[in-house]
């Protein structure tokens, strides 16, 4: 039987404004879904500073809520908790779902469009590996070619960069590996979603998928050199960052914005 783990989760993203906001709307994409490695027991959201407005599935079965400001609010707060139920299966999340249909998958976006580096990448795997071995080996070298560094890119760094750099955070992993992904024919996808780890350093987290004969959608953290296990949580899916990020948006007005992220993971 595989390992299953029981976690606990709270986020709490805080946005603080030196003066009053008159419009806002924020996409949310907060709340795991049920699937062949998780069961939510209990999730919810809570806002102070807006309301939420309405909630659909997009294209990739995500759950999305639309949150508007309070008109003339100073301070907006939302807390995402919940409990989540998690198996180990090897990274192994099962056959493709939901209205994409699986050849969007492997099609570039700005943020994944391979160049030089994503080609050199590619070029340094060895042909005729069995898909399975070839993404561990691909996993592997986006692990050493983007050395884990905090404060070097942000959410619009792209996979070429990255590689240029040669260092970022998981974001940049999971853009890289779906670069090389594809360029190698796999369909590939980002999932955002939580890991619970040892000591203080649990985090909202990003890695990819990547469709595999036989065995269907696999997930790869280069970022940690693992395929996601129990201590994994999946949230949202997308063809890059831009369709699974936890908040995106728009406000208008000239308040300057301060931004607090707490994600704090527990095992029961």
């Amino acid at each position: 039987m595989s390992e299953m783990m029981r976690l606990n989760i709270r986020h709490v993203t805080s946005y603080d404004y030196d003066g009053p906001v008159p419009y806002g709307l924020l996409q949310l994409r907060m709340t795991p879904r049920p699937g062949a490695t998780q069961n939510v027991i209990a999730w919810k959201t809570t806002v102070a500073g807006g309301k939420m407005q309405l909630a659909f599935d997009d294209q990739h079965s995500n759950r999305v809520e639309l949150l508007a400001f309070d008109p003339g609010t100073t301070a907006l707060q939302i807390i995402s908790e919940g409990v989540v139920e998690v198996r180990d299966a090897a990274g192994v999340t099962g056959l493709h779902q939901g209205y994409a249909p699986l050849w969007l998958f492997e099609r570039p976006t700005p943020r994944t469009q391979s160049g030089a580096k994503v080609r050199a990448l590619v070029a340094s795997i060895s042909k005729g590996l069995p898909s399975l071995e070839a993404m561990h080996v691909l996993m592997a070298a986006v692990s050493d070619a983007v050395r884990y560094k905090i404060g070097e890119t942000d959410s619009g760094t792209t996979a070429e960069e990255a590689l240029t750099l040669g260092q970022g955070v998981c974001q940049d992993h999971a853009h890289v590996f779906i670069s090389a992904a594809r360029l190698m024919g796999y369909p590939a996808r980002y999932v955002s979603g939580y890991l619970s780890s040892d000591g203080d350093s649990d985090a909202a987290h990003a890695w990819a998928e990547a469709y595999l004969p036989d065995l269907g959608w696999v997930g790869f953290d280069a970022a940690n050199s693992i395929c996601p296990d129990a201590r994994y949580v999946r949230v949202a899916t997308g063809l890059d960052y831009a369709e699974a990020a936890p908040v995106s948006g728009t406000r208008h007005g000239p308040a300057e914005e301060r931004l607090s992220v707490n994600v704090v993971v527990q095992q029961q």
